[in-house]
C-alpha cells in the first residue's frame, strides 16, 4: 500500500474524513503533509477529537526512532484498540524493541504504544490486509466514541 492507497481506503468507509495538512491551514508547519483520519460525517475536521489514524511522513521532536527520515518511508499510525493491540503485540516486547524502523511490520508505535497505537512503516505484502482491518476496527471505535457522544 502507498499513501494514497491507504487514504482512498479510509475515505471509502463511510462518514471518515482524511485531511492532509498544509501551509495556510492553520496546521504547525511540523505536521505539513501528513495526514488526519477522523470519523467526520459532517466532512468537517472536529476540534475536540483525537484522530483514529495518521500517516506521518518524517520524523517529530522525540519521535525519531522510526527513522522516517529515510526516502519514501512513511507510517501509518492506527488506534485500534486494546484488543487489537495485545492481540498483535502479545509476541513482541515493545519495550525492549530496538528497531522502531522495520518496515512491512505491524508493531506498538514507538511512543503511543503504551496508550494502545499500532504503527506499521510502508505496509507491504505481509500487512497490507492488516493494516487494512485495523484502520476498519479503529475506525469503528472512533463511529461509537461519535455516536454515544451526539446521541
Amino acid at each position: 500500500m502507498d499513501i494514497d492507497e491507504v487514504i482512498t481506503l479510509v475515505k471509502s468507509f463511510d462518514g471518515a474524513a482524511a485531511f492532509t495538512v498544509s501551509e495556510g491551514d492553520g496546521s504547525p508547519e511540523l505536521a505539513w503533509g501528513d495526514t488526519f483520519f477522523y470519523y467526520a460525517p459532517n466532512g468537517k475536521m472536529p476540534q475536540a477529537t483525537q484522530p483514529f489514524a495518521t500517516i506521518v511522513t518524517k520524523n517529530y521532536p522525540e519521535d525519531a526512532r522510526s527513522r522516517l527520515d529515510r526516502p519514501g518511508i512513511f507510517r501509518v499510525n492506527i488506534a485500534a484498540g486494546r484488543s487489537a493491540f495485545e492481540s498483535y503485540t502479545a509476541a513482541q516486547a515493545f519495550e525492549t524493541n530496538d528497531d522502531a524502523g522495520r518496515l512491512d511490520v505491524v508493531m506498538a508505535h514507538p511512543v503511543y504504544g503504551s496508550l494502545g497505537w499500532l504503527c506499521v512503516l510502508n505496509p507491504g505484502q505481509r500487512t497490507s490486509a492488516a493494516t487494512g482491518e485495523l484502520l476498519r476496527e479503529a475506525y469503528d471505535l472512533a463511529r461509537k466514541r461519535y455516536e454515544r457522544r451526539n446521541g
